[in-house]
């Protein structure tokens, strides 16, 4: 079965740092696109970056270029998601998702209807 569990979520202040962590079970990394996306309530989900399964980083949304970077240790199974000077407007709930498909526009563009396994998410506020 396939699962995605992540955890690294909470509180911090405008400025500050966290990193995302994305336990894979059920699949190999090597095989699957792998993503994070975030909602924001009100708001539609949005890709924040996308990586293929030969490790290629496909897909950066601009607003987080420069600030958020994703990685993966295919060893552990595990997908980051590095977060630093947060401002409140990233202020969501992180969702990590995953596909085999790692070659279709959807994953590679990072777009939520290509994915089909989603973790539960886990809730990030910046607030001062």
């Amino acid at each position: 079965q396939l699962q995605l569990v992540e955890s690294g979520g909470g509180s911090v202040q405008p400025g500050g740092s966290l990193r995302l962590s994305c336990a894979a079970s059920g699949f190999s990394l090597d095989d699957y696109g792998i993503g994070w996306f975030r909602q924001a309530p009100g708001k539609e989900r949005e890709g924040v970056s996308c990586m293929s399964g030969r490790g290629s980083i496909t897909y950066v949304a601009d607003s987080v270029k420069g600030r958020f970077t994703i990685s993966r240790d295919v060893a552990k199974n595990m997908v980051y998601l590095e977060m630093n000077s947060l401002q409140p407007e990233d202020t969501a709930s992180y969702y990590c998702a995953a596909d085999w498909n790692y070659y279709s526009a959807n994953v590679k563009g990072c777009r939520d209807l290509g994915f089909s396994t989603w973790g539960q998410g886990t809730q990030v506020i910046v607030s001062s």
